[in-house]
């Protein structure tokens, strides 16, 4: 290889490093970590945060770069090469606009929001997380000050986790799906309601968390290169291709949280672990993008693990771990059950017809706390009209109502349509993988899952971050992102379970 590509690929390799030590630090505080140790650890981000980006962002490696692209400007702009440096180049160039007093200083804040935010939850107290929201809302809008302006502020920070996508083609793509789900959510409530009381009641986490790991197992993901923890709110992360780890959470009385929980984190697993080993420690590594990660989370969540071929296969061993709890519930009516939509509180609880409800409230918040239309602490009162205008319900508290999800403690502004984007390119994937595998139903009948995880693997998984996210949909699919898919699915799936 190239001599001057060789020491870029050294320098960013150790910059990787760098990224790879916080993202321990950050795994432990939110598994291991025990609450006295939040100012440490933040000063430990913060200096390690601070070394990363003042390494990144170093003269010697944009000269590198430079010199590079010139270099290699008749190159195939598909080549890795090629991509490597479209990649490394819009983040160097992102990341230099970024002073490193600000990356420090907001690690030291996102630390201590973290757990203020999870106090306030515990307590169902948002005032004790407001000043910090306040402090990490205001960071952010320095954030955006310190690029060129956008169409709208909101485009910088969803840029950080959707690359390309703007506001105005989010709020156009929810605007299109908003009156198709609301017209299916009326005509649900018309129908007789699905039964699911058995999913009420004790199931004890050791069985919860041996089945869940018999699953992951299946679907494919490696305990030699991860593992399963627990945390408040379930997340994966990565510290390279080889080692990737996942958590949950349980609710002994609710059966759905950990079981469709972990599939859905493996299912991040399955793409990080998927990438092509030769991107390691190279700005290639990862996923494209939060909505393409999500789609990924989301396929094995829901169209696999709320199918009635997954069932078919692996319900007859659920009933044998919780025979007093399922022992006399029929196939078909455990599958209505956990496929049941009645909107409700909890995010991460939702069924698939309410979900992205749940998402498009988060964003015209955000969206506000960025125009500065609202303030921080009007919050709780703002979520709840919200909760009752889309969902016809009232959160009881702010833990199950503005607090739920720890987005807003890391900063994560821009993050929230990134999961509504994961659901529509889920199925346009879906109807593809379908016509590619056309006995799919019945390798799944069958508790066969390697036909899927290759193709995955192969179209999705191998390219990491070579290609923008509607790019790669669009080689995949032969489209950009689009809703119609996923309108589809949820027209043909519901009418079904209710009779429509």
């Amino acid at each position: 290889m190239n001599e001057i590509f060789t020491k870029l690929k050294n320098l960013l390799g150790e910059v990787a490093d760098l990224d790879a030590a916080q993202a321990v630090l950050g795994w432990d505080q939110q598994t291991y970590m025990p609450p006295g140790g939040a100012d440490a650890r933040g000063n430990q981000l913060a200096t390690l945060g601070s070394l990363t980006h003042q390494k990144f962002t170093s003269p010697e490696i944009g000269l590198l770069i430079a010199e590079l692209k010139t270099e290699f400007a008749d190159a195939n702009p598909d080549s890795d090469e090629a991509r490597y440096l479209k990649v490394a180049s819009k983040d160097y160039d992102k990341a230099t606009k970024v002073p490193p007093e600000y990356i420090a200083k907001f690690a030291k804040l996102t630390a201590r929001g973290h757990e203020s935010w999870a106090k306030a939850r515990e307590e169902s107290d948002f005032s004790i997380f407001q000043s910090d929201l306040e402090e990490i809302v205001e960071m952010r809008k320095e954030y955006i000050s310190f690029f060129p302006p956008a169409d709208h502020p909101y485009d910088t920070l969803l840029d950080e986790f959707e690359p390309g996508m703007k506001t105005s083609e989010v709020q156009g793509i929810f605007g299109k799906l908003r009156t198709k789900q609301v017209e299916l959510l009326q005509a649900i409530a018309a129908a007789k309601q699905v039964d699911d009381r058995f999913m009420h009641v004790n199931y004890p986490e050791k069985q919860q968390w041996d089945f869940g790991v018999e699953v992951a197992t299946k679907f494919g993901y490696d305990w030699k290169r991860g593992r399963q923890d627990k945390s408040v709110h379930p997340f994966t992360t990565s510290f390279g291709i080889n080692d990737v780890r996942i958590t949950t959470r349980f609710m002994e009385n609710f059966l759905p949280s950990a079981l469709f929980g972990t599939m859905h984190e493996a299912g991040h697993g399955l793409y990080e672990m998927g990438v092509n080993q030769k991107y390691e420690r190279t700005p290639l590594n990862g996923g494209a993008s939060l909505g393409v990660h999500e789609s990924q989370s989301r396929l094995w969540e829901n169209l696999v693990g709320r199918s009635m071929p997954f069932w078919e296969h692996f319900y007859p061993r659920l009933k044998k771990i919780f025979p007093s709890q399922l022992g006399n519930i029929e196939l078909s009516a455990f599958y209505n059950g956990i496929n049941k939509v009645e909107p409700s509180l909890i995010r991460v609880e939702a069924d698939e017809a309410t979900y992205n409800m749940h998402i498009m409230l988060r964003l015209e918040l955000e969206i506000a706390m960025i125009e500065g239309s609202v303030e921080i602490k009007d919050l709780p009162e703002l979520w709840n009209s919200k909760v009752k205008e889309y969902l016809g319900i009232t959160p009881p508290d702010d833990a199950q109502g503005v607090l739920q999800d720890i987005h807003w403690s890391f900063g994560g502004l821009g993050y929230f349509s990134t999961y509504a984007l994961g659901n529509l390119i889920s199925v346009q994937l879906w109807e593809k993988i379908n016509q590619d595998i056309p006995d799919l139903d019945e390798k799944i009948r069958q508790g066969k899952f390697e036909a899927l995880l290759g193709w995955l693997g192969t179209n999705i998984h191998t390219h990491g971050r070579k290609y923008e996210p509607q790019e790669l949909v669009e080689n995949v699919t032969g489209s950009k992102i689009t809703p119609e898919p996923y309108l589809r699915y949820l027209d043909g799936k519901y009418s079904e379970i209710y009779g429509l």
